[in-house]
């Protein structure tokens, strides 16, 4: 189910409902939303954008369907706040999860939906993209109210049952299965729901769970599939949300560097683990904010109940040791509010407070999510009020606020926490880095992902050394648009033979960390229903549905399910790592932010490159960074030429002395070898190398391939 948010729980169940669930005697009781039981084709379990694109399918394909949700409000995390949608290659995305997107650039063509700025200020952001065959148009930024309103509008315009504030009851009496099949389950106010199919589109996996199929939690260790970027990451610090960013080690210590003072809040005493190794730790939650700094529609921040501003001593620390990237991931949407992301090492993913999430009850849950709450909304306000907060940052902090006519019945703020991992199925394929890497070939495609794989941070811990660090935070370039299995949303058939699982799909951490996206799950979601109405109509269970068959109407409704390679392998030259001098880091070592596009025409270093789809908007960066012997080392960068490339290419190598800016004219070929430019020469010491490209203010492709460090 999508999370109980707080909005749900001054709605939460009544004291009848709790004694329903704990007297199973008792006769259950209708309610106003509908009648104590009844039977579909198709029950949606969720509320979130993949179930509601789902039960659109399912409607669509002629079948009786009801949508049973949790949620008040529709649309998951997709209307709570992240409306700078992940997309990665927007053309990977397609039926009707594409049709959302149109559908929100139909509703940002009426003059009522720019009410705070013009069209014209706001410029194309987002704006205009063309569909595959030209014949839509979409636009992937947007409000969080607007999106909620295009998933009413889809409700309403296909006639859909949906009974909100309805909750799985839980307990071993709540799902009843006969012969490998659910047959029926009961939410925690009495209601009974019958159907022939089940699918379970919610963040949390509940359905999944409490009908008895296999699923994981946390990190498989880098053996379990064979995988190089699972398991605990300690070491890797390709990002700056790791402390590396900041310009000196951070003590962890409330006396700084003693350790008998006690650690700051937040900080965990736990040893990290070995590097590669499985652990059931989640990797961090937060809430996508929508800000405004427009004074006609500002709430300034909240003082939360609870407030404690010893909580972000941290924060302070690494605001006084330098850090100034405090504005990076305010994104701007519509009308001059923001997606507001976690940014940095100390931020509002509210990192190792959410390990238990994915499988406590739902009180618990309800606890960790007043908890997220009130550490979120206590930053914000420390940051825009606390006179320890240095001056700059504080008085740009108080310009913005909650959006007023956002989140209206929940105090303007998000309704959605961003679970962005729970339980994980463990079905009849796994999917892993190897298939969205390209080292593995993908069975029975059912649609495609495309973003970076992106694992946020899970534990802040205490190095050997004595100062803070954070782990777990990865971003890999796939390579181009992958894949996804059908065999990944069914689970094995000795668990269960009439469920789909769209959302906490068969997956490893790692490569979950990229097929996360919300169009990802939307896609998903109607492959799924697609697949649930061939298992109807042929009546058998949903391993058994013939691919072919479903293939052909995934691709009757728009769904993309491969797209072709720019060129062909055979005009793809590379070299391989392994036999280059020096320390060589491939584009796949790169912390990535933004959209990247993997590629394969003409010369790289390793299997591939990166391009940043020629946008122009400084939104693009990746990040090379390693730790080298102390000494004076030549930098090199390597990009296959081409008369589109950009001719300014923003580089910044960090070193021992500081930083050098380079412009880099990515149109003129290397001279290295045919391979490489020089940057320069520069010392390093103990601290880490870092180079760093990005797409400010270029004039074509920006290109990512490899650095290369020569002593």
């Amino acid at each position: 189910m999508t999370n109980p948010c707080l909005n749900r729980l001054r709605h939460s169940t009544s004291l009848l409902a709790i004694l329903l669930t704990a007297f199973t005697w008792l006769p259950s009781v209708a309610s106003e939303n509908g009648p104590s039981e009844a039977s579909y084709d198709i029950v949606v379990y969720g509320g979130n954008a993949a179930a509601i694109i789902t039960a659109v399918q399912a409607k669509r394909m002629g079948k009786s369907v009801v949508v049973v949700s949790p949620d008040k409000h529709l649309g998951g995390l997709t209307s709570g706040g992240l409306g700078w949608t992940d997309t990665g290659n927007k053309a990977a995305i397609g039926g009707v999860a594409r049709e959302f997107y149109h559908r929100v650039w139909q509703q940002y063509q009426k003059p009522t939906s720019w009410k705070w700025q013009t069209v014209e200020e706001y410029g194309n952001k987002g704006q205009g993209t063309p569909a595959i065959d030209g014949s839509q148009r979409t636009m992937w930024i947007f409000e969080p109210h607007i999106a909620e309103s295009v998933f009413e509008d889809l409700v309403r315009e296909n006639s859909l049952t949906v009974l909100r504030d309805e909750w799985l009851d839980r307990s071993p009496a709540g799902v009843v299965k006969k012969d490998g099949q659910i047959v029926q389950f009961k939410t925690l106010s009495g209601k009974t729901f019958r159907g022939s199919i089940f699918i379970d589109a919610t963040y949390e996996g509940d359905l999944m769970a409490a009908s008895g199929v296999k699923f994981t939690v946390g990190r498989e260790s880098t053996t379990t599939y064979g995988e190089k970027w699972n398991g605990i990451q300690t070491g890797v610090l390709h990002h700056k949300h790791h402390f590396g960013a900041v310009k000196k080690p951070i003590s962890p210590y409330k006396v700084p560097s003693d350790p008998k003072s006690g650690l700051l809040p937040r900080i965990s005493a736990d040893p990290p683990g070995e590097f590669g190794a499985a652990d059931k730790r989640v990797q961090a939650y937060c809430f996508r904010m929508c800000l405004t700094n427009d004074d006609r529609n500002r709430i300034p921040f909240p003082k939360p109940n609870g407030y404690d501003a010893g909580q972000y001593e941290l924060a302070l620390r690494v605001l006084d040791a330098g850090w100034r990237e405090c504005f990076e991931k305010f994104d701007p949407i519509p009308n001059h509010k923001t997606d507001t992301n976690n940014h940095g090492p100390f931020s509002t993913d509210n990192i190792g407070f959410n390990y238990d999430y994915p499988e406590a009850s739902y009180e618990r849950r309800r606890e960790i999510i007043r908890e997220h709450e009130v550490y979120q909304q206590g930053l914000m306000y420390f940051l825009a009020n606390d006179p320890r907060v240095p001056e700059d940052v504080r008085g740009e902090y108080a310009k913005w606020g909650l959006a007023a006519d956002e989140f209206k019945d929940n105090d303007h703020w998000p309704h959605q926490l961003y679970i962005r991992e729970a339980r994980r199925m463990v079905g009849q394929f796994v999917m892993t880095e190897n298939e969205l890497l390209g080292r593995k070939e993908t069975p029975q495609s059912i649609g495609m992902g495309s973003y970076t794989i992106d694992s946020h941070n899970v534990q802040r811990y205490v190095t050997p050394e004595g100062f803070v660090q954070n782990e777990g935070d990865i971003g890999v370039g796939t390579a181009g648009p992958y894949k996804i299995a059908y065999g990944s949303i069914v689970p094995a058939k000795q668990d269960c033979k009439n469920l789909l699982v769209p959302v906490c799909l068969s997956s490893s951490h790692i490569a979950y960390g990229s097929i996360r996206m919300e169009p990802v799950f939307m896609i998903l979601g109607q492959s799924a229903a697609t697949a649930a109405c061939l298992a109807l109509d042929q009546k058998i269970p949903v391993q058994d549905v013939p691919y072919d068959s479903l293939r052909s109407r995934l691709l009757k409704d728009g769904q993309v399910l491969e797209l072709a390679a720019e060129k062909k392998v055979s005009q793809h030259r590379t070299v391989d790592v392994s036999k280059l001098a020096g320390v060589v880091l491939d584009n796949d070592a790169a912390k990535l932010t933004g959209d990247w596009t993997s590629s394969t025409s003409g010369s790289s270093v390793g299997d591939n490159y990166l391009h940043d789809g020629n946008k122009r908007d400084g939104g693009s960066s990746a990040r090379f960074e390693t730790t080298l012997k102390p000494g004076r080392y030549r930098v090199r960068l390597s990009y296959p030429v081409n008369s589109n490339r950009s001719t300014k290419v923003n580089v910044v190598v960090t070193f021992a002395d500081g930083e050098k800016r380079l412009t880099i004219n990515q149109r003129q070929a290397p001279t290295i070898d045919d391979l490489w430019v020089e940057l320069g020469e520069f010392r390093f010491e103990q601290k880490p190398a870092v180079v760093t490209i990005s797409n400010a203010d270029s004039d074509g492709y920006v290109i990512v391939d490899a650095v290369q460090f020569l002593q």
